[in-house]
Formats: C-alpha cells, sequence, structure tokens
C-alpha cells in the first residue's frame, strides 16, 4: 500500500468505528506513538505493537464515543508521511466528563505500515 492508500484506510476505517482493525492492519510491529501529553495510565510515548494496541484498547474501554470524525489524509512532500484530523465528543467514563475535541495525528510510514504517530492538540 502506498502512503495516500494507508492513509485513505486510516481515514475509511476510523469514520467507521474500527480504530482497532486500523491499528491490527495498518500498524508495524515496531510502531511507536507519541501522545501531545502523558499520565501514569497513559504515558507519553509508546513503543511496539501490543503497548500501541493496548493504548487503544485501554482508550476504548475508559471512553464513551458520542461522535468521531476522521478527515484527510493530509499529504504534502514527504512520501512517508500524512496527517489525520479527528474530531472527537466522548465522555470519560471513570470520571463522567464529556469533551469535545479536537486533534492531528502525524502518521510515519515506512515498508506499508506505519511505524510511527504522534498526536498534537488544539491548543485552548
Amino acid at each position: 500500500m502506498t502512503n495516500l492508500e494507508i492513509g485513505q484506510e486510516l481515514v475509511k476505517l476510523s469514520n467507521a468505528g474500527q480504530g482497532l482493525d486500523a491499528v491490527d492492519k495498518l500498524y508495524g510491529k515496531g510502531i511507536v506513538s507519541i501522545e501531545g501529553a502523558g499520565s501514569d495510565a497513559l504515558p507519553q510515548r509508546m513503543e511496539g505493537f501490543d503497548a500501541v494496541r493496548g493504548k487503544s484498547v485501554w482508550w476504548y474501554d475508559n471512553h464513551e464515543v458520542h461522535a468521531s470524525s476522521a478527515t484527510g489524509p493530509f499529504c504534502g512532500h514527504r512520501e512517508d508521511q500524512f496527517v489525520v484530523l479527528f474530531e472527537l465528543d466522548v465522555t470519560h467514563k471513570p470520571s463522567s466528563e464529556r469533551t469535545q475535541m479536537s486533534e492531528v495525528g502525524i502518521y510515519t510510514v515506512e515498508g506499508g505500515k506505519i511505524v510511527q504517530e504522534e498526536f498534537l492538540y488544539l491548543a485552548g
């Protein structure tokens, strides 16, 4: 798959509510995930397929998704990267706090798999 095809598939699966399927299908074994911020429950940097998939499982287990959308992929001069804009309306189950958020995911591709994801949040 090309960079563009991987990005299109990620957006398609995300919009279908199949985020874990996207991880299983598109992520490489040595994937690195970098969040804009970290916590005890969710470290800022995680490495390896099992750790990153586990992070995704934790996120879905701890959030009720009311609405979400993925827009993109946005591609530029680098053939190994693309960006996706995510809009989310979720409730954090343990605290019952509902949040609307925007974030971008910057994805790096190598050998037909996503090898790094980095998330940046809308400041404000």
